[in-house]
């Protein structure tokens, strides 16, 4: 009887010892996902944060760039508007020497007739 005893008694603490396994393994089975989900989550937030970044210098690019085509565009016109603005000076200055010239020949022929005596 003893032995029966004994035996019950080794099974029981045996058991027992079996029976708490699990519960650890499934507890430390938990808590490591618990780390891999937070580690999950900490990864998406990064690239989240990563993606609104090169959103953000994106679009700074891109203004960068429409304004530098402003820019050109502006100074583009610019130089259009002198173009004509030269050309315009060089027609009216070509116009001009004839009529200076004549008027010149003019004032000389007055200056060099003789004035008549009162």
């Amino acid at each position: 009887m003893k032995n029966v005893t004994a035996a019950l008694i080794a099974t029981l603490f045996a058991t027992a010892a079996f029976a708490q396994t699990p519960a650890v393994v499934k507890a430390e089975a938990k808590q490591t996902a618990a780390v891999v989900k937070a580690d999950t989550k900490e990864v998406k937030a990064d690239v989240k944060a990563d993606a609104k970044l090169t959103k953000a210098e994106v679009k700074a690019d891109a203004k960068v760039a429409v304004a530098t085509a402003d820019a050109k565009a502006d100074v583009a016109v610019a130089k259009a508007d002198a173009t004509a603005t030269k050309a315009h000076a060089e027609h009216k200055a070509v116009k001009a020497k004839p009529k200076a010239k004549a008027k010149a020949e003019t004032a000389e022929v007055s200056a060099t007739a003789p004035v008549a005596a009162k």
